[in-house]
């Protein structure tokens, strides 16, 4: 098989390193100033919320991490826990989550060089998207990023670990420094107080300010469990760490932001009305504190091009993933033996990248996007795992928490919730995305005989249902979130909970021991044989 020529070389450091470079790209750039503009200083809590909410998903997805530690794994666990239409949406979801973050990394770069003095810089960036030199500079970012990925694993690790310590460094010194140039606190309850736009645009900057985006990079471990060499050990601790880590620098660089914003101009303009291209450096040159500025300019290269070339190796793995569950052409599982890389999946997610920056030219249409389509796909990991505790519970779960049962439905309803907060017409555009896929579905899927795909159509009905409701909700949601005004505020929020949980216990019930099922079950037997093989023979040596 060709997962087998996968090298199992990345610790937990490197694990680690690999989440929380996924984390900190481009969204620490921007993301406190987006969230500040839709909630003023309320973002500070947007920004805990949206960790609570990740770290309650990831809990979930710890545990089928360490249960099936393969490449992909996040386009594998609904297919394992209720076949191929359920396990479908959720890998085509997921992916299309990850893949349009590459593009997203390459357009941050650019977007902050347009600050830079020079007329040709200027002209990259027209204040709403990038220009057509703008779109060329991006799309030499994205080979870069898949060629260090091109040769080895080796590589890319010894690469993404030294690029990870210069981001963590960077935005803490960014939060600094704005804290020692200028700290206002009077910013905190002038132009309309704390929570200038009411509750809700907290809640609507957790969706799409670049938030659920920027925690998402939870996953990438999960996605390159195949080279981890303990998985079971090494993939809870990379997740939560990245996830905690990450959150202490966002709520420091937020708060750094509120603070150093010039009071003539939040006087003038409002949260809502501040115009940054490159926030940070504008701030840091605002305060003079001009070398400051000339890092952050640097920085807008190594950080989202550290994530970048992360989500090149990760979405490449997801693809093979997507291939191993049938619904993809057999090139993309191909693994080359040498440098243990799947090149055609490589390369297959670089013309999607263009595609992407071709259409979304704007880091904040890119991260709208991407942060709604990942809570669709965060909705299946909290169903999968308990539904494999019901139909599979002698399965090894080398992470079993004994809360999962409550953490579970939670998650649910707080994905529920945020994908509610996006605001419709947001929310239907994404539910879109998510349909144009199913002809690839339907593709592999609709020539098998009736009798093997009737179990795959009932076991995956609740997640299309679940996309419909949602979608309809959002329309007939509150005016505070974009619908027409027949949910009243409150209540709205109260109906999308018992969808949470209705949908959850429907999910639960659905799964069945499918085909994937079995097969995963009788890998993890075979890897565990070979293990106690292997101890054997150590013993007698």
């Amino acid at each position: 098989m060709s997962g087998s020529n996968y090298r199992r070389s990345l610790g937990t450091v490197s694990l680690t390193a690999v989440g929380l470079g996924s984390i900190i790209g481009s969204g620490w750039l921007f993301g406190a100033a987006k969230a500040s503009h839709l909630a003023g200083p309320a973002a500070v809590l947007a920004w805990v919320i949206g960790a609570v909410v990740a770290l309650t998903i990831a809990l979930t997805y710890t545990e089928l991490g360490s249960m099936f530690p393969k490449a992909g794994g996040m386009v594998r666990y609904g297919q394992y826990s209720h076949g191929s239409l359920a396990g479908y949406l959720a890998a085509w979801a997921n992916w299309i989550a990850i893949v349009s973050v590459i593009p997203g990394e390459a357009t941050a770069s650019v977007q902050y060089m347009s600050s830079w003095k020079w007329a040709w810089a200027q002209g990259l960036y027209n204040g709403k998207e990038l220009t057509g030199s703008g779109v060329a500079l991006a799309s030499v970012l994205l080979i870069i990023y898949f060629v260090l990925n091109w040769f080895a694993i080796t590589l890319f690790a010894k690469t993404n670990t030294a690029i990870t310590v210069f981001k963590i460094v960077v935005p803490t010194l960014t939060a600094a420094t704005l804290m020692l140039a200028h700290f206002d606190t009077h910013n905190l309850h002038s132009a309309g107080g704390f929570a200038p736009h009411g509750w809700n645009a907290v809640f609507n900057a957790v969706a799409v300010s670049g938030i659920v985006w920027a925690y998402n990079g939870f996953q990438s471990p999960l996605n390159m469990a195949a080279e981890a060499r303990n998985p079971r050990r090494s993939l809870p601790k990379a997740v939560i760490s990245s996830i905690l880590i990450a959150l202490v620098i966002y709520v420091a660089l937020q708060i750094a932001f509120l603070m150093a914003v010039p009071s003539q101009d939040l006087a003038k303009h409002g949260w809502s009305g501040l115009t940054f291209n490159s926030p940070l450096a504008d701030l840091a040159i605002a305060w003079g504190v001009n070398w400051l500025a000339i890092l952050l300019y640097a920085d807008a290269f190594i950080s989202p091009s550290g994530t970048g070339m992360i989500y090149a190796a990760t979405t490449s793995r997801m693809i093979h993933g997507v291939q191993e569950n049938g619904h993809l052409p057999g090139i993309f599982g191909k693994v080359d033996p040498k440098t243990g890389v799947p090149r055609p999946a490589l390369l297959l997610n670089l013309v999607v990248a263009f595609i992407f920056l071709a259409v979304f030219r704007g880091w904040g249409s890119l991260a709208e996007i991407v942060s709604v389509a990942t809570v669709i796909s965060y909705i299946t990991g909290p169903v999968a795992v308990m539904s494999l505790r019901r139909v599979a519970p002698d399965l090894p779960r080398p992470v079993m928490l004994k809360a999962m049962p409550v953490i579970a439905p939670l998650a649910m309803v707080f994905g529920s919730l945020v994908l509610y907060w996006a605001k419709w017409p947001l929310t239907g555009k994404v539910i879109l995305i998510m349909a144009i896929g199913l002809p690839v579905w339907a593709w592999y899927e609709l020539r098998k005989p009736w009798a093997e795909l009737k179990p795959h159509l009932k076991a995956g009905v609740w997640m299309v249902a679940y996309l419909f409701v949602m979608a309809f909700t959002s329309f007939v949601g509150s005016t505070q979130y974009g619908g027409r005004g027949w949910l009243p505020e409150g209540w709205d929020l109260l109906v999308v909970v018992v969808i949470g949980l209705v949908f959850y216990f429907w999910g639960v019930r659905s799964a069945w021991v499918n085909p994937s099922l079995t097969q995963a079950r009788a890998e993890a037997e075979a890897a565990a044989a070979a293990a106690d093989g292997d101890t054997a023979v150590a013993t007698s040596a």
